[in-house]
């Protein structure tokens, strides 16, 4: 499954979040596909992005493309892979899952 999103690498990252640990893909609930950032989906779709349920796979690893449910998310790295993710990615906790 693939992350979407403007200029993303092979691992999710994109215009907006670049970093080394910028790498999970998260879910819109509206059109059920994982983009790099509220950013990119509200550019490249005619909705805005929908949060989804915290238990519903919101999230995918850019590393691995394991899903995850927000509770494996919050734990900061990839349950499978281990790849870390970028611990800023909290602050917009309220724009991706409800």
């Amino acid at each position: 499954m693939p992350i979407i999103g403007i200029k993303t690498d092979k691992c999710g990252r994109c215009v907006h979040y670049h970093q080394d640990n910028d790498i999970a893909g998260l879910k819109c609930a509206a059109c059920q596909e994982y983009f790099a950032c509220y950013q990119c989906h509200d550019a490249l779709r005619d909705h805005p992005f929908a949060a989804c349920d915290k238990t519903d796979a919101p999230v995918i690893c850019g590393e691995c493309h394991t899903t995850m449910s927000f509770d494996d998310y919050q734990n900061g790295y990839c349950p499978t892979c281990h790849a870390q993710f970028n611990p800023k990615c909290e602050v917009h906790w309220p724009l991706y899952f409800k």
